[in-house]
Formats: structure tokens, C-alpha cells, sequence
């Protein structure tokens, strides 16, 4: 599929997925988001989904390189009331000022940037001191778990469909050696099979 049919096929796609997925997080997300303030950065925003928890006030900012998202962004913020400075950079090199964010925001994001490493150093630059990394992600299965084997039969496929999503990462394990401390995750189980396993935590600068 040509890559520009394809960033426009998993808009569409995201938008009609969100609708099933979101409410499987929607508690979560309003414990996590709805205490977030001041300038908040979030890395691939997709079309929209987390402005609904977002309190009033905060100032946003979107990191999302897939053009076609940009749309259903804009309009989820104006249902919203909230103003959306949408920038078209990669997760890898935001091209954000050192210390401008209060948080950065994660949801189902990790899995697919290019560089997990890279993103979470580039995270840390942007984040003010005692800064916030909010994060809810699907993850890989234990080492030992049969699921594990399954997701990675599937990652070469999955990650085609999914815009280069990966199901196997170890996120949790990487946000902790990126230098967060202290990191609070809580690990939880969806009906999504091979995408069951989730975290959702708060990690500090």
C-alpha cells in the first residue's frame, strides 16, 4: 500500500477503532489526564480521543507526523474547548524548547515510535524538572508467558496494519532505565488478545 494511502487509511481506521477502545480506558484516563496542568505535550495524539479528560486551561501541544490525523484533531479540540497547537515533527526530535512541558502524555503511542530509547531521552528534555510523563500503553506479555509467542507471531503483520506497531516492547522497563524516578505503573488485562496487557502510571523527572 502507498504511504500516503496508508497515514490516510489508519486515520480513518484510529477514528472508528477509538470509539470501541476508548471506553475500555476511559476510568483510567480520567485518573491519569484529569489532574494534568499547565503546558502539556502529547506524542501522537491520534485523532483526538484524550481531550475530553483534559482539564480546562491546560495549554496543548500535539506531536503527530501522520498529516491526516490533523483534521479529526482539530475538530475533537474545538467539541472540547481547548486550543490545539498541532506540530507535524516525530516523536524522536519534537523541536520543542528544553523544559517546556509541565507533562507529556503517552497513550498507545509507545509501541510504535521509531525509537523507544531515543523518544524517552527526547521526553526528558522537554519535561520541566519534576515534570510528568503520563503513560498508558499496551505492552509485551512476560518473558515466559505463551502470549508472548503469540505476540510475536504477529508483530511483522501487526505492525503493518498498525502503523508500525510493536506488541512485544518492554515499556515499562524502558521508561524506568530512561532515568524516571519515581515511577508508579499499574499493569492490567484487556479483552484485546494479543494486545492484553496494558500499563498506565505516572513517571517523574
Amino acid at each position: 500500500m502507498p504511504l500516503e494511502i496508508s497515514k490516510r487509511w489508519f486515520a480513518w481506521a484510529l477514528c472508528h477503532v477509538s470509539r470501541r477502545y476508548d471506553p475500555l480506558l476511559a476510568d483510567r484516563k480520567r485518573g491519569l489526564l484529569g489532574g494534568v496542568t499547565g503546558t502539556v505535550v502529547e506524542i501522537g495524539p491520534g485523532t483526538g480521543a484524550n481531550f475530553r479528560y483534559y482539564p480546562s486551561g491546560v495549554r496543548w501541544i500535539g506531536i503527530e507526523p501522520n498529516p491526516y490525523m490533523h483534521p479529526y484533531l482539530r475538530r475533537a479540540a474545538v467539541a472540547a474547548g481547548i486550543g490545539a497547537d498541532i506540530r507535524d515533527n516525530w516523536a524522536e526530535d519534537m523541536d520543542l524548547p528544553d523544559g517546556i512541558a509541565d507533562a507529556v502524555v503517552t497513550t498507545t503511542v509507545l509501541c510504535s515510535v521509531r525509537d523507544q530509547a531515543r523518544t524517552l531521552v527526547e521526553i526528558r528534555r522537554v519535561l520541566k524538572p519534576g515534570g510528568r510523563l503520563v503513560f498508558l500503553e499496551h505492552v509485551g506479555a512476560d518473558e515466559t508467558a505463551p502470549l508472548r509467542r503469540v505476540q510475536r507471531m504477529v508483530r511483522p503483520f501487526w505492525g503493518c496494519i498498525a502503523d508500525g506497531c510493536n506488541p512485544v516492547r518492554d515499556t515499562e522497563e524502558a521508561i524506568v532505565a530512561a532515568g524516571f524516578n519515581p515511577v508508579r505503573c499499574e499493569r492490567f488485562r484487556l479483552p484485546l488478545g494479543p494486545m492484553a496487557p496494558h500499563i498506565a502510571g505516572v513517571a517523574v523527572l
